[in-house]
């Protein structure tokens, strides 16, 4: 049984909580794109974390946590995450690395970096990880995977090949220090020397575990809006971030995922450029900020505030469409208890029309929000965990969201913790 976790928004909508949750039921944990640019905060028994790279079931002493090839690898950055968790009490977990998963490499964020520098307000809001030159060159097709860190003459050849063209661009474009390929190299060995242990056929390993009956959990990075094709581009990631991806950052064939589970957020929050239609500003920003997530709604990986806006049914129900949904996990409704009156944006105002369906991004620049106002509980509903005990106002709003985004809101969150969770039958099939 294969289960895919994903995002319907731009990301930041609790995922890592969803998953960490349903990882006590499962066996696999696969991420299966992007890399360290984005995080999950994952609040349990050991404490509160922020992963980047591992897979958000690693708390769990029966899981094996799998990097698959469709992921940005930065060595260093998954080793420091292993020491970090390790260091905290948690037990060593079992990891598998894909060996046709690809290396962000050194000069990929020194690439990053100075194309933001250079770009100035134009940029793109980049987390400076590396992440657009890495999916560059991955399909320019001098990337280098994983299986090359064991061809010693064969890499060194390539090395410099490669080091060769990215310093003409350092040292012409962007004026800046270039790469001597045998550092590169000897960092490499460094690498393979680290890696080592945690590298397998990850495809070959997956196949055999469906054939065992073994459920799988595939964890997406970001969300729908940031997908590079049917996202707000370019204010896009450099990947996909559907959950049809996974089939193929994991390795797996696509018929073998059978639940999608979308999370949302009960209100909309973005880290980065690009267009939020719902957003707000200002004070009434700042509180829904200041109360927003586990200590506030800052960037896992950038600690960046994130941008705020009421909850979006027109960006929401086309993220779950290109999802291919089969169930909502609605989060940190908990956060919304001390509003009188909820906006919610039901709709898209483009020169004078009103549009439901999520349009192209020249167009996502014009609109303006078509917000209607839901009537708040005025209450804390954490330490709930019945959908009838919920009050009544919360529900309304839960129903009212699930009747606008068309798919069914199955799970709850409301409140930071494992358990903090409510599950719910839907009308909607």
């Amino acid at each position: 049984m294969v289960k895919a976790v994903v995002g319907a928004n731009w990301g930041d909508e609790g995922k890592g909580k969803i998953t960490d949750m349903l990882a006590q039921q499962a066996d696999i944990i696969v991420r299966f794109q992007g890399g360290a640019n984005a995080g999950h905060t994952i609040v349990n028994n050991y404490g509160k974390f922020a992963l980047h790279t591992l897979p958000s079931g690693v708390f769990y002493g029966h899981t094996t946590s799998v990097i698959g090839n469709g992921v940005a690898l930065n060595i260093p950055v998954l080793m420091e995450e292993i020491k970090s968790i390790t260091d905290r009490g948690v037990p060593m977990p079992r990891i598998l690395v894909s060996d046709r998963a690809q290396m962000v490499m050194p000069y990929h964020i020194l690439l990053d970096q100075y194309e933001e520098e250079r770009l100035g307000g134009k940029s793109f809001g980049s987390t400076k990880s590396g992440i657009a030159p890495f999916y560059s060159d991955k399909y320019a097709k001098i990337g280098f995977q994983v299986s090359e860190l064991f061809e010693g003459e064969m890499l060194k050849e390539k090395v410099e090949r490669v080091c060769e063209q990215k310093n003409v661009m350092l040292e012409h474009m962007y004026h800046k220090p270039l790469i001597d390929p045998g550092e590169l190299f000897a960092t490499l060995q460094e690498y393979k020397n680290k890696i080592e242990p945690f590298v397998c056929d990850v495809s070959a390993y997956l196949n055999q575990a469906m054939k065992e009956g073994r459920t799988i959990l595939l964890e997406g990075q970001l969300g729908t809006l940031k997908d590079t094709d049917h996202g707000i581009y370019p204010m896009v990631t450099s990947s996909s971030t559907l959950a049809a991806y996974g089939a193929i950052g994991a390795g797996i064939p696509p018929y073998e995922i059978k639940e999608i589970i979308t999370v949302c957020k009960a209100y909309s929050s973005a880290v980065g450029a690009g267009a939020f239609v719902s957003e707000i500003f200002g004070e009434e920003a700042d509180e829904l900020r200041r109360r927003g997530g586990d200590g506030g709604e800052y960037g896992a990986t950038t600690g960046r505030p994130r941008r705020m806006g009421w909850f979006d049914c027109v960006a929401s129900k086309y993220g779950c469409r290109l999802q291919g949904t089969t169930d909502v996990a609605f989060t940190v409704l908990d956060v919304l208890g001390y509003l009188d009156e909820i906006p919610v944006c039901v709709g898209y105002e483009i020169d004078g029309e009103v549009i439901t369906d999520f349009p192209v991004t020249c167009k996502l620049e014009k609109a303006k929000p078509v917000l209607k106002t839901l009537p708040g509980w005025k209450c804390d509903i954490r330490g709930i965990r019945k959908y009838e005990d919920l009050p009544e106002k919360c529900r309304d709003y839960i129903t009212f969201i699930e009747g606008q985004i068309g798919y069914p809101i199955t799970m709850v969150s409301n409140g930071p913790g494992r358990d903090d969770i409510i599950h719910r039958k839907s009308s909607i099939k």
